[in-house]
């Protein structure tokens, strides 16, 4: 039920007896003091966040000029050493002193560093497995990231080094001298990993030290994290000039991703609760509520006991309600979206809504805080059990009624097919699925109520659609059969009725005649629910869906359409159109035989299909034709000798299409089309220097036109060369194309 079906119950609730009418004063009064009360409150809250917008931007602001400010500093003291250079006597020996003193100095470091790496590494692992014998505490935790921090350091400055070296035949050494500080950081990351998937459980067994350590080591990784990310924005932008800087380039190298890693496992944490929580949940409704109670305990235990312990700056109570409300979001918006859920269950939801909200209100949310709504604000009460078994019914008739079409039409009976009062292809079950969404909508009708009928039309809605789909998939799946040629050859003729059949029952649902005094089926559907449901489903969801079924059905005959013109060039034709341009092609007549198989079809299906498919039918050969023709450049053996009269024998082809497509309505449209051959033809025939300024010209007529086609075109020619399609692709990178109508070169690959 929506929420203005809710306002209409409430008010027949307050004004259910003719006295009653006294009161009207009194809500009205009461309804304008919460109106204010709410106007008042809205406003106030708009205050604050302009407020908190103007002073974000303003700190954005200061904080980009600061940047900037300092990237002027630096320009200016890089400038100032360059010319300190030319006062200092003799400056050239003392800065060559200098720096072979620095770098002995580093060199002299290193090795220090390198000799005690074992060492330390040693003294790590021995800490490491104090820690391991005592995970209540971890005592060693802080010690033993310091350590190893300096550790990276190290191994960062090293192999940072070598590879900036002209010489990096020692960097497979240094990385196997190095390879076991892997095993120690994964160590430690394991310990850390520990106490970050178990956070709740050390805070309320109060060994607060340890959530302590875990914050500082986290924080100190996140500023080394945001350091390294400046180094990088800087080094990206003024790299000669930061790498001068010793204080900026030594330290970590690399992101490490403590931060992220804190909080992804506060949200697996969650997920491990949550995945128990929704088994007792499906097992039983009514213990949604206790299933959950850990979910608001554990946030009270880090508004109590891990507020105090974290960096402020953190906001580990709000991090923490983010996280938890995204989960409980995601895990009921997923249990209201499962096909198979009970009506029990979305009840228990629907009501879980209310009482979450005011147990969060309690811990301190505000429902405006916790953002996405939690269940997506889809608070519509459930549709009462009658709907359900109503929609139960019309997909089990709709299945079988789908099952029994996939049957007939895979079978392929001569006899299954039936005819109308005007002698077109019908199959059998169309009128009987009409017939039954008839009922259904007076069923649903009968039951007075809105929300009902407003659901079973949903779901008419949905179910024709499901049709119009399984038609598709049915259709597409035959003929791509019959096209790779592993169909029996006998049931091509029937596919082809069928198809006919599938297609005139689509114009069967649309077509009100050509006065309007035939309803279609779709038109009296639309009739039977427009006085049963409520106007806003009508407004907001009927309308719009409705439209949507008509342009199905329209779609969906089109597309048989389509796919009866395909079988034709995929299996009448499989021996005709590979001869199209090769020597064969100009001592025969294969553009007749074309046309003149597409006669035969157009007269023997007269009878049998609905006008509109037969005119959809003749656009669809006409353009197949051009595709394939276009596409026959492609054939194996086709070849464009300059002596060869190729140009005339295009134009007689022409003609023959011409001359038969002549006498039906569109044929200034298929004229119109067609108009890409004589560019075709020009192409071929073109002198080579000339074949890349007319290619551009083409290609501002035909802005889809693929250079796929175009480089086939060219090597086609007997006279092609590679200049020719260097020059071409050169020419095409450089020409500004504005993409306009799609044309018919968007179907020639």
């Amino acid at each position: 039920m929506d929420d203005t079906d809710g306002i209409t119950v409430k008010l027949s609730d307050l004004l259910r007896h003719p006295e009653d009418l006294d009161k009207i004063p009194a809500l009205k009064s009461d309804f304008t003091r919460k109106k204010a009360a709410i106007d008042g409150q809205l406003k106030l809250g708009l205050k604050d966040q302009l407020e908190l917008t103007q002073a974000g931007m303003t700190s954005i602001a200061d904080g980009q000029r600061s940047v900037n400010l300092i990237k002027e500093e630096m320009m200016k003291i890089d400038k100032l050493c360059a010319e300190a250079q030319d006062m200092i006597r003799d400056f050239p020996n003392v800065n060559l002193v200098s720096q072979t003193h620095r770098n002995f100095s580093q060199v002299e470091q290193m090795k220090s560093n390198l000799d005690s790496f074992n060492d330390r590494l040693a003294s790590l692992e021995v800490l490491l497995r104090e820690d391991d014998g005592n995970m209540e505490e971890m005592p060693n935790l802080i010690p033993i990231h310091y350590e190893l921090s300096q550790l990276r350091n190290i191994r960062d400055d090293a192999m940072d080094q070598i590879k900036r070296a002209a010489d990096h035949s020692l960097q497979s050494t240094l990385e196997d001298y190095f390879a076991k500080l892997d095993d120690t950081i994964a160590w430690f990351d394991e310990h850390v990993g520990i106490i970050c998937l178990n956070l709740i459980n050390v805070v309320q067994s109060g060994k607060n030290g340890m959530v302590v350590r875990l914050a500082v080591i986290i924080e100190e990784e996140e500023k080394n994290d945001k350091r390294v990310k400046a180094l990088q924005e800087a080094q990206k932008d003024y790299g000669e000039l930061a790498a001068r800087f010793k204080s900026i380039t030594t330290g970590p190298k690399e992101i490490r991703g403590y931060k992220e890693k804190f909080l992804e496992s506060i949200k697996l944490h969650a997920e491990e609760q949550f995945v128990d929580s929704m088994r007792q949940f499906n097992e039983d409704p009514d213990r949604l509520e206790k299933s959950l109670r850990w979910f608001f305990n554990e946030l009270n235990t880090v508004k109590l006991g891990m507020t105090a312990l974290m960096p402020k700056k953190w906001r580990i109570f709000k991090t923490y309600g983010d996280i938890y409300h995204g989960l409980m979001h995601d895990n009921l918006v997923r249990l209201i979206d499962d096909p198979d859920q009970k009506p029990a269950n979305m009840l228990a939801i629907i009501h879980w809504s209310e009482k979450y909200y005011a147990k969060m209100a309690k811990l301190g949310f505000s429902a405006t805080e916790l953002q996405p709504h939690v269940i997506d604000e889809r608070e519509a009460a459930l549709v009462r059990e009658w709907r359900q078994l109503i929609i139960k019914f019309l997909d089990e008739w709709m299945l079988r009624i789908a099952r029994s079409d996939r049957a007939d039409f895979l079978d392929r009976k001569p006899d299954v097919l039936e005819r109308d009062e005007n002698g077109y292809f019908r199959t059998r079950h169309l009128v009987d699925t009409w017939r039954m969404l008839h009922e259904q909508t007076q069923a649903a009708g009968n039951s007075q109520r809105v929300d009902v009928t407003d659901g079973v039309i949903d779901a008419m809605f949905r179910t024709i659609k499901e049709r119009q789909a399984g038609w598709q998939r049915l259709v597409d799946d035959e003929c791509a059969r019959h096209a790779a040629g592993t169909a029996e050859p006998d049931s091509y003729q029937t596919l082809q009725d069928w198809i006919a059949a599938v297609a005139n029952d689509q114009i069967a649902c649309i077509d009100d005649g050509p006065d309007g005094d035939q309803p279609a089926y779709l038109t009296r559907f639309a009739r039977d629910y427009a006085p049963l449901v409520s106007p806003t489903y009508a407004e907001r969801t009927a309308d719009a869906q409705l439209e949507a079924l008509r342009d199905g059905f329209v779609d969906l005959g089109t597309h048989c359409i389509a796919r009866f013109a395909g079988l034709i060039f995929a299996v009448d034709f499989r021996a005709v159109l590979p001869d199209f341009f090769t020597p064969r092609w100009y001592g025969e007549a294969g553009m007749k035989r074309l046309v003149s198989t597409f006669d035969d079809y157009l007269q023997d299906y007269q009878a049998v299909m609905h006008p509109s498919m037969r005119d959809i039918l003749v656009a669809e050969l006409a353009d197949e034709l051009l595709v394939r023709y276009l596409s026959a450049v492609r054939n194996r053996g086709a070849r464009f000798r300059r002596a060869d009269p190729f140009e005339a024998k295009i134009r007689d082809d022409v003609l023959v299409v011409f001359a038969f497509f002549d006498r039906f309505d569109d044929f200034a449209l298929v004229k119109q089309k067609w108009r890409v051959v004589d560019w075709f033809a020009r192409l071929l025939a073109a002198e080579k220097a000339a074949v890349a300024p007319l290619w551009l010209d083409f290609k501002r007529e035909y802005p889809d036109a693929g250079l796929a086609w175009a480089e086939a075109v060219l090597r086609a020619r007997d006279d092609f060369e590679r200049g020719m399609l260097k020059e071409l692709k050169a020419r095409a990178a450089e020409a500004e194309v504005v993409r306009g109508v799609e044309t018919i070169m968007s179907k020639v690959k």
